[in-house]
Parts: structure tokens; C-alpha cells; sequence
């Protein structure tokens, strides 16, 4: 079962009292002055005499201890801090004693970080570690170990970020906890008393709602083969004891941080879901087989056309089809939902019993993640209405003496009809407002008293183009109809969509006395059509985290990389379209990294000849988990995967391209991912100062990078170090 309720409402911006002891004037005031523009409220003390005072009459959720006071040092200093107060405590020293952070984490603080050159990535990095264990309040672990005191270490070192634990002593327990509980991760000894951990492990992955969860294991026997099962089974990690309390933190974090990102996106898929539910509640729908016959038809569907839903069912849309309707239309649809694009017009249909009726519809094609068309999906708005006027406006106007107040009531029957199923407006020929209807009122947010005698530029959007209100004007200035979708913008300032047909009112002499508006207000489908393109985005943004993930890298690394592409792929001519394309597909750079194993992908050293041949094969992958795919961003991202290891003078892989032969996407991303990566931490090496980042730039001009683009990056540096403050790691 999914909870997504109070995923996205975890994190708050909460406004945490912090106490800074340090007794450094100069490194106390820049933390307190840091962390006071990020939103904390601070409190300094240069000494353990002052600090001590101030955690007996105050309470604080947060201590920033330096280890060296002048009346106090060390695991004491620690202790005595702890015993006055519940607060966090985050070590901040120039100390790197391993054993000594040891000692500190069995003495519950939160984390330890090292005053070093990068002073002020230390201050940044209390800022993460803080937000970072905010969403763990919602995060339950599972602690599965027949020991109490081995249970009890483990819920002291948790508790401390914040995590719920829940606690059982066998197997049994376990499972029957797993079906009551939501769990976000579990600890789990191999030595159980009822039953072995490879079984438990094996147990809990066959059941499908289960599957997913994150296992860690902990066992006080390390040999080869039980790691080897426990992994072949389905486990995260693998940790022997007794353990590293840092390092045992580490994993936890990372595999409660994949799971979050896994039931985020599951969440998303949900929240998808239900969008196109709200679709189906309010629109008509329905879906076809690649053959035409129909497979499925909403109520709306069904009340419209008269039909039971078993008479439509196998059937094609031919059964509603009115002879009105020329076979092009048909053909013209066809084709274009056949060429993977969305067809849009409106369609005259014939219910069971014979009358007719007219849908605004659009058509679109299903496709798999391969690219296939699976089915395909119409979703239309009933305009019977307003289509019904227009066959009266064209052939009954010009009416005899005999029949006149005949007509004259109908024509006052379908004026009606008209203004309580659509959003209606009128203006003078200077584009004064002399009348809206109510469903005008609703869905601009005022009143008719305000509307009256104001200009229709009120309602204008601001990120309308000018030439849009050109081409409306010249249009009906010449005596013709405008029909057209329009951004507007309400009295409490948001945005409303409306499909528009504004019609010139002409006098006996053919002048224009008016012009007439009729709209149906296309905002939820505007909403959807967003929501299905940024959820497409979504997953492939977390589908390129899920690789970093494995590589030990952040989140942030791909969101830099995307943020650098797009930036170069503007400076360099490529257009808003292309380079919001590349912005969409470079976070797939290294996608591939998934199928290469962790022995290598890990790896803290340098790769030897073999392993670098293994490691090389990464874009190929990468480029066939993508190359099959129909969708733009998808195949865009096969290119951005399989190019970006290429070198301008041919000595990059797999394909050894020279010059302009390399892809641009690859081009770019090569010279955001390189930057990327020189300047952040890796398992193997650490972050480049930046003038060696550049120096290494200018070395590679028009042997590792294309020429123009490092130009390009040159000039424009502060805007890419704009986007590294911006998106900086997490700690």
C-alpha cells in the first residue's frame, strides 16, 4: 500500500533556535551571520562557562560545538553539553581523528564536520545536515536483532536523526509487523532464533508490496558467501559488527533516501492517476484499440450518444458517425494520431436516436516506453450549443414577415442555450465591455459592475506574446471570425485558460456594430497537458538520479548538469526549444552506470586497464536502454548518453568521433559534466579548486572540448557558478 498523504507536507521551514560555542570572534560571527540570513535564529557563546549558562535557562533545538574551548575540550566537553541540554549537538572542528569522531557518535551527536579551506561549505553543510534529517520524522526502520542491547545501540544512533524505530526480536515478529506497519527500511541480523536472515530476506521479496523495501544487513560473521546471498537476495548492504557508527549512519541515510525518491515517484504516478480520474468525472472519453474499435466509453460518453456502454464496446466510432461528416476528416485524423501526434477539431456526430450533436475533440496516441502506440484516447466537450447557433446565424436569418416572431423565439430560445452552457462577452468596436454573462463572472474572479465599460486588457496575461492581440484585432477588424486559445489572468492573479471564437456583429450595410466572445474555459485541460509533460520530466529527472545514486554521487549532480546544458545550449545558438529539449534529456547522461558493478562503479582508487574497459561501456549501455524510443526527450537522452565521453580531437569513446561528427547535445553535456564533476567530491578523488577547473579548460580547448563551446563557458562563467551556488550537494 502507498501513503503519499503527508509525503510533500514533511518538510517545513521551521525557524530553529541554534546556539554557536566557538571561541574563534571570527568564525563565530560568520556562522551566526550565515545562518542568520538563512532563517535561524542564533545565539553565540566563545566559551563552555557562557554556553553552560545559556542551555540551563534556555532551550535550543540545535548546538554548534567547536571541540577546543579554553575551559573545556574533548568527549567531556561533549558529555557535559548532552547532560544540559536535548538539543542536536553538530561537532564543528579542525580535528580528524577517526577514532576520536568515533567516540563522539557513541556519544550521540549529529554529525561531525571538519573546519578545513572551504570554510564556508562547512557553514553550508550544518544548513544540509539540518534540513536533511527534517523529512526523517516520517521515516520508520524496522530494527530486526535478538538482542535488546544490540536493538537499543541501534535505536540511539537513529533517534538522534530523527527516525521512528520500531523494534523485533525473531522473524516472526517482524513479518506480522511489516503487515500492520509503514516501513521505510529494515535492519536486519542474520542470527535469528526461529528462523536464518537469507530466509527472512527471501520471504519478504516474494511479497510484492514488500518488494521494494530497502534491506540492510548486519551480522556479526562477514565471510564472502553469506554477503554474496544476502546481496543475490535482494539486500542493500551489508554491514559486519560490531560497526562504524558513521558509517552505518551513511547507509542508513542513502537507503532511506532511495527509498523516498522511489515512493516519490510512485506518489507522482498516483497523483497522475487521479488527474486523469478528475478527466474521466468531467469530460467525455473514450478509447480505442490500434484497429479503431472501441474499448472503452465514460458515462458522459454513453448519456450523449444515447448508447449502453455494452452497444458501444468492440464497435468503431462509425456507430455515432453523422453523414455530414466528409471522410477526409477521418483520413486526415488517422494519419495524424498514426504519426504519434494529437489531432484537435470538431466532430458532428448522430446519437441512438437520431439527432445530432457536436464535440470539441481531441485525439491523442498511447505509447509505451519503447515508443509503441498501445492505444488511443479521445476526449472531447459537448458545443452542440454554440454549433447549433451557427447552422441558425447561416441559414434562418433571412426570415419572412409570416414566420418572423416564430424565429424571433427561437432565436431567443438558442441566445439561452448559448449563455448558460459558455462563457460570453461583448464589446463596442473600440474593445469596450458592454456585456458578460455569469460564467464570464465565475471564471474571471469579478463582478459585472466591474467589467462593464473596462477594456478587455484587464484580463490580459503578462507572458502573452503582443502579437497575439495584433493578430485577434487585424482579424476582426477585416469582418472575419478569430478562434483561438487564450491565457488570461483573474482578479486574485491566476491564470485561466480559454478556447475563444470572437465574432464581428455587422449591421444591414455589413459595418461592424460589436464584436461577440463565446469561450469554454480549457483550464484543467491546459492543467493536465502540463502535468503529463512535467511528470514525463519528473521521472527522467529521477531516473538519471537513480544512476548517480549508485555511483554515490547526489541528486544535485544532474541537476547542475541539466542547468549547465541548458545555459550552454542557449549561449551557443541552439534556441528556447533545443535547449529546453537538452535540459530534459542530460540528467540520462549517465544512465548506463546501472548495469556497471559496484566493485568497479565504487571504487575509491584508480581503475586498472580492465576495469576502465568495463567502465568505458557505460554510454553504449546507456544508449541501448534509450535508442528504441519514439519520445523526443527519450531519444534525445540515447544521444546525450552515448556522446558526451566523446573528444573533439577523437580520442574520447566508445566511437573515437572527431570534431563536429560528435553530437552538440554531446558537446555540451561533456563540458557540464566534466565542470560538474572536477568540482564536486568523488569515491576516488576530491573536489578541484576552481582555477585548476579552468586552467584544465583551457588546456582541452579543441582537444578534449569543442573550441566554442569553452569560449562560450568562459565568458559566461558567473552565470555557471550562479547555478553551482545554487544547487549546492547536500551533506
Amino acid at each position: 500500500m502507498l501513503y503519499c498523504d503527508n509525503y510533500e507536507q514533511a518538510i517545513e521551514n521551521s525557524s530553529y533556535e541554534i546556539l554557536i560555542v566557538e571561541d574563534s570572534e571570527f568564525v563565530n560571527n560568520s556562522i551566526n551571520k550565515i545562518l542568520g540570513d538563512m532563517g535561524y535564529v542564533c545565539e553565540q557563546a566563545f566559551d563552555y562557562a557562557t554556553a553552560s549558562h545559556k542551555l540551563v535557562n534556555a532551550k535550543y533545538d540545535f548546538v554548534i560545538l567547536d571541540l577546543n574551548l579554553p575551559d573545556a575540550y574533548g568527549e567531556e566537553l561533549v558529555r557535559e553539553v548532552k547532560r544540559l541540554t536535548k538539543a542536536k549537538i553538530i561537532i564543528l572542528t579542525a580535528e580528524t581523528d577517526i577514532q576520536a569522531r568515533e567516540g563522539l557518535f557513541k556519544n550521540g551527536i549529529l554529525d561531525y564536520l571538519v573546519k578545513d579551506k572551504y570554510f564556508n561549505n562547512s557553514i553550508v553543510a550544518i544548513d544540509q545536515v539540518i534540513h536533511s534529517i527534517e523529512k526523517n520524522y516520517i521515516s520508520n526502520v524496522l530494527v530486526v536483532d535478538d538482542s535488546k542491547l544490540v536493538r537499543k545501540h541501534i535505536e540511539t544512533i537513529l533517534k538522534v536523526r530523527n527516525y521512528n524505530v520500531i523494534e523485533a526480536e525473531n522473524a516472526e515478529e517482524a513479518l506480522e509487523l511489516l503487515k500492520t506497519k509503514i516501513i521505510n527500511l529494515i535492519v536486519l541480523d542474520m542470527e535469528l532464533p526461529d528462523k536464518h536472515g537469507l530466509d527472512v530476506i527471501r520471504e519478504i521479496k516474494s511479497i510484492p508490496d514488500l518488494c521494494p523495501l530497502p534491506i540492510i544487513v548486519i551480522s556479526g560473521k562477514g565471510d564472502p558467501e553469506l554477503v554474496r546471498s544476502s546481496l543475490k537476495l535482494g539486500s542493500s548492504d551489508f554491514i559486519k559488527k560490531p560497526f562504524n557508527i558513521e558509517e552505518f549512519v551513511l547507509k542508513v541515510d542513502s537507503a532511506i533516501e532511495l527509498n523516498r525518491k522511489d515512493r516519490e515517484i510512485l506518489c507522482r504516478q498516483q497523483l497522475l492517476n487521479e488527474y486523469k480520474d478528475a478527466v474521466d468525472r468531467s469530460t467525455i472519453v473514450s478509447k480505442t484499440d490500434l484497429k479503431g474499435s472501441i474499448t472503452y466509453a465514460n458515462d458522459k460518453f454513453c448519456e450523449l450518444s444515447g448508447y449502453a456502454r455494452e452497444e458501444l464496446i468492440g464497435k468503431p466510432h462509425n456507430i455515432i458517425r453523422h453523414k455530414d461528416m466528409p471522410s477526409k476528416i477521418f483520413k486526415e485524423l488517422w494519419e495524424t494520431i498514426q504519426k504519434k501526434e494529437s489531432w484537435h477539431g470538431i466532430i458532428k456526430n448522430i446519437t441512438k436516436d437520431g439527432q445530432a450533436y457536436y464535440v470539441d475533440t481531441v485525439v491523442s496516441p498511447i505509447v509505451d516506453y519503447d515508443g509503441n502506440i498501445v492505444e488511443y484516447i479521445g476526449i472531447r466537450s459537448d458545443i452542440t450549443a454554440i454549433e447549433t447557433m451557427k447552422e441558425h446565424l447561416e441559414s434562418e436569418l433571412n426570415i419572412s414577415e409570416d414566420n418572423f416572431q416564430v424565429m424571433l423565439k427561437r432565436s431567443s430560445e438558442y441566445e439561452k442555450a448559448i449563455d448558460v452552457s459558455n462563457i460570453l462577452s461583448r464589446s463596442d468596436v473600440d474593445g469596450t465591455i458592454t456585456y458578460v454573462n455569469q460564467a464570464f463572472c465565475d471564471v474571471s474572479g469579478y463582478t459585472k459592475e466591474e467589467l462593464i465599460g473596462k477594456s478587455h486588457v484587464m484580463l490580459r496575461h503578462p507572458k502573452n506574446s503582443p502579437s497575439l492581440y495584433k493578430n485577434i484585432w487585424n482579424t476582426i477588424l477585416n469582418g472575419d471570425s478569430w478562434n483561438g486559445e487564450i491565457r488570461h489572468i483573474a482578479k486574485d492573479g491566476s491564470s485561466y485558460y480559454v478556447n475563444s471564437t470572437i465574432v464581428p456583429i455587422m449591421d444591414a450595410d455589413d459595418n461592424v456594430i460589436e464584436h461577440m466572445s463565446i469561450s469554454h474555459n480549457m483550464t484543467e485541460f491546459v492543467k493536465l497537458h502540463t502535468e503529463l509533460e512535467d511528470t514525463q520530466k519528473e521521472v527522467i529527472h529521477r531516473m538519471g538520479e537513480v544512476g548517480e545514486t549508485r555511483s554515490k554521487e547526489t541528486g544535485y549532480h544532474v541537476k547542475r548538469v541539466a542547468e549547465y546544458s541548458k545555459l550552454l545550449a542557449l549561449l551557443s545558438g541552439l534556441g528556447d526549444k533545443n535547449s529546453e529539449l537538452l535540459y530534459s534529456a542530460s540528467p540520462m547522461h549517465d544512465i548506463g552506470k546501472v548495469g556497471i558493478p559496484d566493485s568497479i562503479l565504487l571504487k575509491p582508487g584508480k581503475l586498472d586497464e580492465y576495469e576502465w574497459n568495463i567502465m568505458k561501456t557505460h554510454s553504449k549501455l546507456g544508449y541501448n536502454i534509450l535508442k528504441k524510443s519514439k519520445r523526443k526527450i527519450l531519444k534525445a537522452a540515447a544521444i546525450v548518453a552515448y556522446s558526451h565521453h566523446e573528444k573533439w580531437n577523437g580520442n574520447g569513446y566508445p566511437n573515437k568521433l572527431v570534431g563536429e561528427k560528435i553530437h552538440i547535445f554531446g558537446r555540451i553535456t561533456a563540458v557540464a559534466d566534466v565542470f560538474d564533476a572536477l568540482g564536486s567530491d568523488r569515491c576516488y578523488k576530491k573536489a578541484w579548486e576552481l582555477d585548476k577547473i579552468l586552467e584544465l579548460f583551457k588546456e582541452e580547448r579543441g582537444k578534449h572540448f569543442d573550441p566554442k563551446l569553452v569560449d562560450l563557458f568562459l565568458e559566461n562563467l558567473d552565470k555557471f557558478l550562479e547555478i553551482r551556488d545554487k544547487f549546492q550537494d547536500k551533506v
